[in-house]
C-alpha cells in the first residue's frame, strides 16, 4: 500500500492549446464561409493555385482552363476575348504554366492530312501520362523530363510601342520571321515572336527602318551556339532601345511665286494673280489708265 505507482499522472493533463477552442475566429487574415458544393465545382490542387512560382494571371489561367470541358478552345485568341487581359500577359502566362508542366502542346496530324495543334492540360505535372495515351494513342509517347533538369524561365520583358496598330505588329512579327534569314540560330517559335513582337514595333515607332533594327539585332552574335536566341534579342531589345526621335518643326508653307503683269496705269511689271495696278499706285489710289504724268502736267 505504501508503494508508488510510477505511471499514475502526477496531474490531470488540460487540452492541447490549439484544441481548446478549435471554431475561434483568427485574430488577423483570412476566414473562410464555405458551403459544400454538390454540383458545378472543380478540384483543384494547392500546387497549382498556391504555386510559389507563378504569376496571378498564370495561376488564374490555369483554374480556368482547368474547370472547361474538354475541347473548348483556349488558344490565346480565345482568351483574349474571354479575358481583361491582353494577347501579350495571356501569351507569357500560358508560357508559365508550360514552362512549369501544367501545359503541353502536341501537333498532330487529322485525318484529312493537316496538322493540328492539341493542348493537354496536366493538373498534376510529373503524373501524367495515362490520360494522354488515351486520347491521343496514335502520337509517340514523350521522353519524361529528367528530374535534374533546370526549369525555362519566362523571357523577359521587352518595351511596348505607344500605339500598337496592326500594321505594325505584323511589319514586327514579319522582320523577326526573318532573322533566321540572317542566321539560322535565330530561328524563333511562335510564341517568342508573339512575346517579341512589341519590343520591335517599340523600335520602328522611334523612326527606324526595318533594315536598321535588323542589323542592330543580327549584328556581332556570339560564335558559340545559341541555346535560347529569343532571350538574347529580348535583352538586346531592352537595352539597346534607341531613344525617342528629336521633335521636328512644321515645315512652313510654300510661298506662291505669281506670274509677271504689267500695272495698268504706270506699265511697271509687278507679279501678281490677276492684271491690274501694281503695289505703288494701288497704294496711291490712282485709277487704271491715268498715269503719273497727266496727273502732274497742267492743262493746255
Amino acid at each position: 500500500m505504501d508503494t508508488e505507482n510510477p505511471s499514475a499522472p502526477a496531474r490531470p493533463q488540460s487540452r492541447i492549446p490549439g484544441k481548446n477552442h478549435p471554431r475561434r475566429r483568427p485574430h488577423s487574415g483570412v476566414v473562410h464561409d464555405n458551403v459544400r458544393l454538390t454540383s458545378h465545382f472543380t478540384v483543384v490542387s494547392n500546387d497549382l493555385a498556391q504555386h510559389p512560382e507563378l504569376s496571378g494571371v498564370a495561376i488564374g489561367l490555369g483554374l480556368y482552363i482547368q474547370s472547361v470541358p474538354t475541347g473548348t478552345p483556349v488558344d490565346i485568341k480565345t482568351l483574349s476575348a474571354r479575358f481583361s487581359e491582353g494577347a501579350t500577359r495571356i501569351a507569357a502566362a500560358l508560357r508559365e504554366l508550360e514552362t512549369h508542366g501544367y501545359l503541353r502542346r502536341t501537333r498532330e496530324r487529322t485525318s484529312d492530312g493537316r496538322i493540328a495543334t492539341r493542348t493537354i492540360f496536366c493538373n498534376n505535372p510529373g503524373r501524367h501520362g495515362t490520360q494522354a495515351a488515351t486520347t491521343a494513342p496514335e502520337s509517340p509517347a514523350r521522353r519524361p523530363a529528367p528530374a535534374d533538369r533546370p526549369r525555362r524561365k519566362a523571357l523577359p520583358a521587352v518595351p511596348q510601342p505607344s500605339c500598337p496598330s496592326p500594321a505594325l505588329l505584323r511589319t514586327a512579327i514579319d522582320l523577326l520571321a526573318g532573322l533566321r534569314r540572317e542566321d539560322p540560330r535565330l530561328l524563333l517559335s511562335a510564341t517568342d515572336t508573339e512575346h517579341l513582337a512589341p519590343g520591335v514595333a517599340a523600335w520602328l515607332e522611334r523612326d527606324l527602318t526595318p533594315t536598321a533594327v535588323r542589323h542592330a539585332l543580327t549584328s556581332a552574335l556570339p560564335d558559340e551556339p545559341l541555346h535560347r536566341p529569343a532571350a538574347l534579342i529580348a535583352h538586346r531589345l531592352t537595352a539597346q532601345l534607341p531613344p525617342p526621335p528629336p521633335f521636328r518643326a512644321p515645315a512652313p508653307p510654300p510661298t506662291v511665286r505669281h506670274p509677271l503683269q504689267n500695272c495698268d496705269n504706270c506699265d511697271l511689271a509687278f507679279r501678281g494673280p490677276e492684271p491690274g495696278t501694281c503695289p505703288s499706285c494701288t497704294s496711291k489710289g490712282r485709277l487704271p489708265g491715268i498715269s503719273s504724268s497727266s496727273l502732274t502736267d497742267p492743262p493746255r
